[in-house]
């Protein structure tokens, strides 16, 4: 409430209506006040949110004493006569004579108030819990708030897309593969007979397994998942199956509360089974260094470090990290509070950093002959490192050998003897490595390892999990952040700003349960606003990593509460909210604005670009390009090679020479044979030193850290990789033979070709072009192998074929 100096004129002369507090006091406390005395912060342990909690009074003792406003600590200070206490408030501008004096008489009135006052809330939204918001009946619940709001703007939302556009549209965002040309006539006859048969392909599409692939990736980004350790070593490392875990989990539509807590804490959950272990993968993806003469100890506190980070991000959406070195400058977020977070983490295993031994469970092996080629490339690059970085023990061995010890050696040996050291290949070196170097446990370990391989013996299959060791760690606050500087010990706890975490001793596991707890306000705001993210481009909340007071506000808060509250009642399903997402006219909108300009209203169009050019508002839909692995994925499908298998170890397409030369170690890159060379690009196998080309410059993240929400840019680099790439001009090679194989005229071969890619048939400019291109290159001399081959390059790169509408 804004107060005027003539009305409170008014209110103080003789005569007039009593003070009413609720009306006239309370908003006043509310604004000059709470922000130090409220729920948030007790400067003196003075709380001024409530009348009662005024004339309670704090550390100083009484603050309002009704009927006597000269004895009352609140006046002195506002008027500053207080010996001890400075005037208030704190250093701001002090409140005017006439708010001073409305207090004044409220208090010489006896300070009424209603008895059942409850205290104001002035924490930052995002820290108070969620309420569910009213929505009319039969209403959708997501149409209803952005249409209430574009109303409130004088706007209306865009006109339904087309029916081919509505199903590339929500095949592509529910499982990263497009429909085919059949698909999609099929459904655009039973849409246009019957608009609910759109509810049917959603239903179909949410049970297809390649849903799980597509959100899996969604989820992967977050637990910044890689095939290797990172650092400059960049070692491979086996963790694939915590990626097969999350596929099927989203696949069987786990609870997220349930896929939650098996993330972070599942090896203790009583009973743990194997999925449960490997569940905990999600806070072992952190980097591990393995250089020697390295301090383990500075490397183990650094994944800590991430995994508190990481989990502040990911589910309460906060930047916590920042409170590693200090008090959070912004949020409420301590010093102190940070390193009771850091205590739930603790006290797990060693990572492995410098070798040292780290936690794992074995599966059953894998029989996949493109897993034990992988295997042998890589065995064979470690032991040849090795040998390179430990000469000294052969030559010795080499010196010390007699005419008689040299004549027991195999002939193998013998003949690699016999070239000089320098000269000899890789077989050589390990058949004499093997033979003089009998007690060296490294190359043992890895010799016997590639002779199973080489024998055909499928590789022991292990992921790296969490787990607790018998007694926990002490927990200290870092001075500065900095380990080498302990100071106080603290224990484990959350952040007061939150619901308490009511238990004495409490575990990882019952971290993980408080983060889930449907009394905690963040978790489900920020997962679903994340969710929201996927489907128009832009969270409710923008700053989808940080939702604490620097953060942005939602455009629609009481959407995102709906949405919320939803999917905590729908028993935290995500594939309940995923339907009630596309299942929307705010989803299904045309993102088109020449279509907008074609409509009845025009006058609309340009009313929503001016008032809205950012599509805030979501007066249409927002076309989004493809992430990087769906850029593949959709060509592979047009092109007719993508191998559907779900699962297993990861896979080496081919990528452009030289690149695994680009980071500090040369590392081997078995191209994959057969169809594991046209799997999904979620089964590629990424170093984070030098992840795949084609992925990083379609703005894959490379797994160094948490990634709520990828980038998209647009770069000449995209469309050269798409015409010039090896992998990608393999593809055009078989979307032109398989158009070749089309039997009918040259113009429906194209019009198939387009339809492949774009899920429409071509305008008819468009047509002419692409048959034009055709002459073209026939008559510039190109078999037709070549000038079909050409035409599919253009397909594969056209902007709507990497592009979702």
């Amino acid at each position: 409430m804004r107060f005027t100096l003539a009305s409170l004129f008014l209110l103080t002369t003789p005569g007039v209506a009593a003070i009413d507090y609720l009306q006239q006091i309370k908003p006043l406390l509310q604004s000059q006040c709470v922000k130090c005395h409220g729920a948030t912060s007790q400067k003196g342990k003075l709380k001024l949110d409530t009348a009662a909690a005024a004339i309670k009074g704090g550390e100083h003792g009484t603050s309002i004493v009704p009927g006597k406003s000269a004895d009352s600590l609140l006046v002195q200070t506002l008027e500053g006569t207080h010996t001890e206490i400075s005037k208030m408030p704190y250093k701001r501008p002090p409140l005017d004579s006439a708010q001073v004096t409305l207090i004044k008489q409220w208090i010489d009135e006896g300070a009424q108030a209603p008895a059942n006052e409850q205290p104001s809330d002035d924490r930052h939204w995002a820290f108070i819990k969620p309420t569910r918001p009213n929505v009319p009946p039969g209403a959708n619940a997501i149409d209803f708030f952005v249409q209430q709001r574009l109303a409130k703007e004088g706007l209306k939302p865009s006109p339904e897309a087309s029916p081919e556009t509505l199903i590339r549209r929500v095949s592509l965002d529910l499982t990263g593969l497009p429909p085919t040309p059949e698909e999609v006539t099929t459904f655009v006859s039973a849409f246009r007979q019957d608009p609910s048969s759109l509810e049917v392909l959603v239903d179909r599409l949410l049970a297809s397994p390649h849903y799980g692939e597509r959100w899996g990736r969604w989820w992967l980004d977050q637990a910044r998942y890689a095939d290797s350790n990172g650092y400059s070593i960049d070692a491979p490392r086996s963790i694939w199956p915590y990626r097969d875990w999350v596929v099927k989990a989203l696949n069987e539509d786990k609870p997220f509360d349930q896929f939650t807590i098996e993330q972070l804490a599942g090896d203790q959950i009583p009973n743990a089974t194997l999925d449960q272990k490997i569940a905990t993968g999600f806070h072992r993806n952190t980097q591990v260094n393995g250089e020697g003469g390295i301090d383990p100890e500075q490397f183990r506190i650094e994944s800590v470090v991430d995994r508190v980070g990481t989990t502040g991000t990911v589910w309460l959406g906060l930047s916590i990290a920042c409170a590693q070195c200090h008090d959070h400058k912004f949020d409420p977020v301590s010093h102190k509070e940070y390193y009771s977070l850091f205590a739930f983490f603790n006290s797990t295993e060693p990572d492995g950093h410098a070798g040292l031994k780290t936690s794992t469970v074995t599966l059953a092996p894998v029989e996949d002959e493109s897993a034990i080629q992988a295997d042998i490339a890589n065995l064979r690059f470690e032991i040849e490192r090795y040998l390179k970085d430990n000469p000294n023990a052969v030559v010795a061995a080499e010196k010390a050998l007699t005419t008689e010890t040299r004549a027991k050696l195999g002939n193998d040996v013998v003949k690699a003897l016999k070239t000089p050291f320098a000269d000899r290949n890789f077989d050589q070196q390990r058949a004499v490595f093997a033979a003089l170097v009998k007690t060296d446990k490294r190359f043992n370990s890895l010799n016997a390892q590639l002779k199973d391989r080489e024998a055909g013996v499928s590789p022991k299959v292990t992921s790296l999990v969490m787990q607790e060791l018998p007694k926990p760690r002490e927990t200290r606050v870092f001075i500065k952040g900095d380990f080498t500087r302990p100071d106080a010990l603290v224990q484990r706890g959350v952040l007061a700003v939150l619901p308490p975490l009511n238990k004495a001793e409490p575990s990882r596991l019952d971290l993980a349960q408080w983060i889930v707890s449907r009394d905690h306000p963040l978790t489900a705001r920020v997962i679903m606003n994340r969710v929201w993210q996927q489907y128009f481009g832009r969270g409710i909340v923008e700053t989808e990593n940080d939702f604490g007071t620097m953060g942005s506000a939602p455009t629609h808060p009481e959407l995102l509460d709906w949405l919320a509250t939803e999917f905590m009642a729908q028993g935290w399903s995500l594939k309940a909210m995923h339907k009630a997402v596309v299942m929307s006219h705010t989803y299904r909108q045309s993102s088109s604005i020449a279509q907008e300009a074609a409509s009845n209203e025009p006058e609309m169009l340009s009313g929503a670009l001016l008032t809205d050019p950012r599509n805030y508002l979501l007066w249409r839909q927002t076309r989004l390009r493809l992430d990087a692995e769906i850029v593949r994925d959709v060509t592979l499908t047009a092109s007719g090679l993508l191998a559907p298998k779900l699962g297993g170890p990861p896979v080496y397409p081919p990528i452009p020479e030289g690149v695994m030369s680009l980071g500090q170690v040369k590392r081997p890159w078995p191209v994959s044979k057969g169809a594991d060379r046209y799997r999904r690009a979620l089964y590629t196998f990424v170093f984070r030193a030098t992840p795949p080309p084609s992925l990083s410059v379609f703005d894959a993240p490379e797994g160094l850290g948490t990634c709520t929400r990828r980038i998209r840019s647009n770069t000449p680099l995209q469309a050269l990789t798409l015409l010039n790439d090896a992998a990608f001009d393999e593809f055009a090679i078989a979307l032109g033979k398989r158009l070749q194989k089309v039997k009918q005229s040259d113009e429906q071969r194209l019009h198939h070709g387009f339809q492949l890619c774009t899920a429409r048939t071509p305008t008819r400019e468009e047509s002419q072009r692409l048959q034009a291109l055709l002459q073209d290159e026939r008559q510039a001399g190109s078999d037709e192998t070549m000038a079909w081959r050409l035409v599919a390059r253009v397909l594969l790169n056209l902007d709507e074929t990497v592009t979702r509408e």
